[in-house]
């Protein structure tokens, strides 16, 4: 698959992952002097940058820095981000600090992981009730702990 990508700033870094085996490619902070994330606060980070899907079977996914998340309190204010094949508008990340400290969003940082893969796009058919399971409508927990 190739997929075209387009800086929409200067200075903006296109995505590598960052060892051989990862799943994620890193996303920078394209921005010209630290922003600062007080707690609690939220804030869309631009990266710079714009993609084009190839089709609408394939989608962008922008997650957490697990390193950024644990040690620093800082991740994705919507959980994840969801590109769509036809957006074409510049990939903003939505960070929230959960910490009881400030932190500062340094130009060029890695902020959150991109990952491209396929969607399913199921025919949804509706009825009137669904086959039985052994867990049957048993959630949050009802499998028990362990």
């Amino acid at each position: 698959m190739t997929i075209k990508i387009m800086k929409t700033r200067p200075g903006a870094i296109i995505p590598r992952r960052s060892t051989g085996g990862a799943a994620g490619m890193d996303l920078c902070a394209c921005i010209d002097a630290p922003v600062k994330l007080n707690p609690g606060e939220r804030r869309a980070v631009p990266t710079g940058l714009a993609i084009a899907l190839p089709d609408s079977l394939s989608a962008a996914f922008v997650y957490a820095r697990s390193g950024l998340g644990i040690k620093k309190g800082v991740t994705l204010s919507n959980c994840v981000g969801i590109i769509d094949s036809d957006y074409r508008g510049e990939i903003c990340v939505g960070l929230i600090n959960l910490s009881d400290t400030a932190y500062e969003v340094q130009p060029g940082e890695r902020i959150a992981q991109m990952i491209i893969a396929p969607v399913a796009l199921p025919e949804l058919v509706e009825c009137d009730s669904l086959e039985e399971t052994g867990r049957g409508s048993g959630g949050f927990g009802s499998t028990g702990r362990l």
